[in-house]
């Protein structure tokens, strides 16, 4: 029987929820069961394979110092990218929990099922587009749609005709992107046409900033021009949203608005080195690996392919479970170091697809590590650790710390 990719993707994500709830040890929400494949096992502390520890006290911190910096506006917080990395259907519900947090932004259509599947009924709001078939379900289920295109009309009073309920919408507006939403110079007909009609109820208007702080307050002025000029016809837009992480982390920004939308900042990454003196986050996750093998080098031998690090004295190394299909850069070998047992170890050699080694120094009585180990590549336990600094030394995006963490990982909620 063909089923269809949503479909798939919530047998699965409804799968992983029930491995990260039982390692909470609370009972998992979501859809009523479904066949589900095999899952990896919870018994963290003898697996082998790679694992992701999710902090809910770490991600309520970052949302409580985005809201102070934010003049205590709500959060629109974006989980694009199965949650920057953390995993939709383990960071969705625990940041709908949190008070400062008024909704949940995505862009693709399954992810927001996924979030309406697990549970979280706070407002969740499709930035990106949608198919006829999919329309109908996220009307249904309260999702948030975005008006953007000269079609959005036809499309939405066709979803809302079909489950007998008017649809939720922002009006998604360009104000000089360049790249999706309706051109603000055309839009307030356009906003017109679609206020006009009993099946659309508006809630909200947002655009997307450019990342450079002087056009980006040009910007939020043209979305705040144009929202007057609808109320001067008698319509409100309801509340307008522009603001990311980038901007949260400039002082009495005009772009703040009605909501702020961060996604990075939620769960513990710096946009910009200048942001990290304005507040304090923290990394909402920690990947980690065991040491599978410990070995001991002679002078002259070599480490994993292309024998990029050749020992000058007799070294131990630790070779750990995990790679760069785990989402932990190749580029490691250029400086980045692991936590094993309170000490830092160099990464060496090269970072493969699913083996990591590490110098644990010259030999001594015994080896510095054994295999069963317990390593942290990427967390907040250490300076050289955190995100943006592995991101530094491995010459990575610091987006890429977070939205490259394979969706297949172990998840385990924490504290």
């Amino acid at each position: 029987m063909d089923i269809s990719r949503r479909e798939f993707l919530a047998t699965s994500t409804a799968a992983t929820s029930a491995v990260v709830a039982g390692a909470a040890g609370v009972a998992a929400p979501g859809p009523p069961a479904r066949a589900a494949e095999p899952q990896p096992s919870t018994v963290w502390n003898s697996r082998v394979d790679p694992w992701l520890e999710i902090d809910p006290a770490a991600l309520a911190h970052n949302v409580r110092t985005v809201a102070r910096l934010a003049g205590g506006r709500p959060i629109l917080a974006v989980a694009k990218n199965n949650a920057y990395g953390l995993g939709l259907r383990t960071a969705g519900p625990i940041l709908a929990r949190l008070p400062e947090v008024w909704g949940i932004a995505v862009v693709r259509a399954e992810e927001a099922f996924a979030l309406h599947d697990a549970g979280v009924r706070k407002p969740i709001l499709l930035m990106g587009p949608a198919t006829d078939d999919e329309r109908p379900d996220l009307v249904a289920r309260s999702v948030r749609l975005a008006a953007f295109t000269d079609g959005a009309l036809d499309e939405i009073v066709r979803a809302s005709r079909r489950t007998g309920r008017a649809a939720i919408v922002h009006f998604y507006v360009d104000t000089g992107m360049h790249r999706m939403g309706m051109p603000h110079a055309r839009a307030l007909p356009w906003i017109e046409s679609l206020a006009a009609r009993k099946e659309i109820r508006i809630e909200g208007a947002f655009t997307e900033l450019t990342e450079d702080a002087d056009f980006d307050r040009e910007q939020a002025a043209r979305l705040r021009a144009l929202a007057e000029a609808a109320r001067a016809k008698g319509l409100s837009l309801g509340r307008l949203h522009a603001a990311s992480s980038d901007a949260v982390f400039r002082p009495n920004d005009a772009t703040f608005l009605d909501l702020v939308r961060p996604g990075l900042a939620v769960y513990g990454g710096y946009v910009t080195d200048e942001a990290m003196a304005r507040g304090e986050l923290r990394p909402a996750y920690r990947l980690k690996a065991r040491v599978i093998r410990v070995d001991e080098l002679a002078p002259g031998d070599g480490v994993s392919y292309h024998r990029r690090f050749i020992a000058s004295a007799p070294t131990w190394t630790a070779t750990l479970a995990v790679g760069h299909v785990d989402g932990y850069p190749s580029g490691a070998v250029k400086g980045c170091e692991v936590l094993i047992g309170g000490r830092l170890c160099p990464v060496i050699g090269t970072v493969s697809a699913s083996h990591t080694v590490v110098s644990l120094g010259a030999p001594g009585a015994s080896p510095a590590a054994k295999v069963g180990d317990e390593a942290t590549l990427v967390g907040p336990d250490h300076p050289a650790l955190h995100p943006n600094e592995v991101a530094k030394r491995a010459g990575w995006s610091e987006y890429n710390m977070f939205m490259h963490l394979n969706a297949g990982l172990g998840r385990r909620v924490i504290g």
